[in-house]
């Protein structure tokens, strides 16, 4: 499970997680989001597996652990009308966050953005609920395109290293966010509260440099310009190795998320040493503590 913040091994340290204000975390499922990829033929077989992984994380855990621990049940979006019919089931149960697969969503005529009009029902809902979407680094599909290379024909497999596929590893959250912004989806709905989980943040800086070329190209395409509409919306979770400072200067102090999942390589063995981390002369103490946990906390309204 990738939690953010989140402990996995030890065991938290409660006092100081409350010094840093660390009361109340996001837990995400790590491979609940490849059932998508494995069922893509088939959109009707994927909503009823969503539903029922979400059932059972709800009856383990609930969607509130002691108001401390909350967990990310999974929305498919292949149906519209059935992905709204889970958001509301979830909503209510009580869920402050969602999770989203940062990928084309499978359908009977093929794959397509979610960021498209023909989503915007869901997408309301999503906005008018206030409800937080996470997009946790996930099988996007995208290992058919390192095929080509690979001269392959193997499926992406967790926990198994390709190092040809690590050089386009955040080649679909890019196009995810991109999207988002080029198909007008943060623009339709500004209100909306993206989470970017476990992608790192390598990907930010070179995403908004592209989006401004092509909004000085073609300005016509955009309802406003889409850097703004990336800084307004989205919030990264970067990994404890790469500057925090430089990335919240570049979207925002209150937009950098705190995230942990040890013993994987963006984790670190005792958690809430990632505030060490953190650069003393450019971060202020409450710009510290929002990273560490005030952030997550206003996002969720908790």
């Amino acid at each position: 499970m990738k939690s953010i913040p989140a402990f996995r091994e030890p065991a938290p340290r409660l006092e100081l997680m409350d010094e840093l204000g660390i009361q109340r975390t996001l837990m995400f499922p790590t491979l609940a989001s490849l059932i998508e990829e494995r069922m893509r033929d088939d959109p009707e077989l994927i909503h009823v597996v969503v539903h029922s992984l979400n059932q059972w994380l709800h009856e383990t855990w609930s969607f509130n652990y002691k108001d401390r621990i909350f967990t990310t049940p999974v929305i498919s979006l292949p149906i519209v009308e059935k992905a709204i019919e889970e958001l509301d089931w979830c909503l209510e149960r009580g869920v402050k966050c969602i999770l989203l697969r940062p990928a084309p969503v499978p359908g009977f005529r093929g794959p397509r953005s979610f960021a498209l009009p023909e989503f915007d029902p869901f997408w309301k809902r999503v906005q008018e609920e206030g409800v937080v979407v996470g997009m946790h680094s996930s099988d996007s599909g995208y290992s058919r395109y390192a095929n080509d290379w690979d001269g392959t024909h193997s499926e992406m497999l967790p926990f198994k290293t390709n190092a040809f596929r690590m050089l386009n590893e955040w080649r679909p959250v890019t196009d995810a966010v991109g999207s988002m912004a080029c198909h007008g989806l943060l623009t339709r709905f500004p209100e909306l509260k993206i989470a970017v989980i476990e992608n790192g943040s390598s990907w930010v800086e070179p995403l908004l440099e592209n989006l401004a070329g092509v909004f000085k190209k073609a300005p016509e395409a955009f309802g406003e310009h889409p850097v703004d509409a990336v800084k307004r919306n989205v919030h990264v979770s970067p990994f404890w190795e790469e500057n925090m400072a430089d990335l919240a200067e570049m979207i925002g102090v209150d937009k950098v998320l705190f995230g942990s999942d040890y013993p994987h390589p963006e984790g670190l063995a005792d958690p809430v040493t990632y505030v060490d981390a953190l650069d003393k002369k450019r971060l202020s103490d409450k710009d510290q503590a929002d990273i560490m946990g005030g952030n997550l906390a206003r996002l969720m309204s908790v």
